[in-house]
């Protein structure tokens, strides 16, 4: 069984997955949404997914203020959680504080030295990398 790492946003979910042991993270991709409103073709991409990698936990990145407050983006998180939950019952749903995760993402990727137009197209799967690493790391 594996875990699923999210990192949802307006215009895209980024994706990663565990390995079997729950170690590592990788990136999965990048589930784009024409309308923020839209999750029909969303949620049955995910489904794809967790059948495909038998994933047992979703770890959903939870996009805190940085003094610890909540604001409008946690709000749409927790919609969006409402919806996993409603398709995946049987699927425990974490929130986890996502803060610096673009930021370690976007950092890494430029010490790996790819272009800004690289980096726009795969910052949010490395961004949803970062935040099952840390969810991973923090149960070894």
């Amino acid at each position: 069984m594996r875990i699923l790492g999210l990192d949802f946003g307006d215009k895209t979910i980024g994706v990663a997955v565990s390995d079997p042991l729950g170690w590592t993270a990788q990136g999965v991709e990048i589930i784009k949404r024409e309308n923020p409103q839209e999750f029909k073709k969303c949620m049955r991409r995910l489904a794809e997914i967790i059948e495909q990698y038998q994933v047992d936990t979703i770890v959903l990145g939870y996009p805190k203020n940085l003094d610890n407050s909540e604001g409008e983006r946690c709000e749409k998180t927790k919609v969006f959680e409402a919806k996993i939950k409603g398709r995946f019952p049987k699927i425990p749903v974490v929130l986890w504080d996502e803060r610096f995760s673009t930021i370690a993402a976007e950092r890494a990727l430029r010490m790996a030295d790819l272009s800004h137009d690289k980096r726009k197209s795969v910052i949010d799967k490395m961004a949803a990398v970062h935040i099952l690493q840390g969810y991973l790391d923090s149960k070894q």
